[in-house]
């Protein structure tokens, strides 16, 4: 699967965390969310992160998971 790419994110001084993909504000965190997702930020790879917390992380392999043997009619 290709890495994600584009994500950023800010840090707000209220314990808010928006991030952004592309320049284009794709999800707001607040409170105890905002905190997992920076302790995951620290631990890992901030793109994946990102990527699984805005929902954005399945782009491209749709069409491998049409064709698995499971998932024929």
């Amino acid at each position: 699967m290709p890495r994600p790419q584009g994500f950023t994110y800010t840090e707000h001084t209220d314990r808010t965390v928006t991030i952004e993909h592309h320049g284009r504000a794709a999800t707001t965190l607040r409170g105890p969310r905002a905190d997992r997702f920076l302790a995951e930020v620290a631990a890992g790879d901030p793109q994946l992160v990102m990527a699984r917390w805005t929902g954005n992380y399945r782009r491209g392999n749709e069409r491998t998971a049409r064709e698995h043997p499971r998932n024929r009619r």
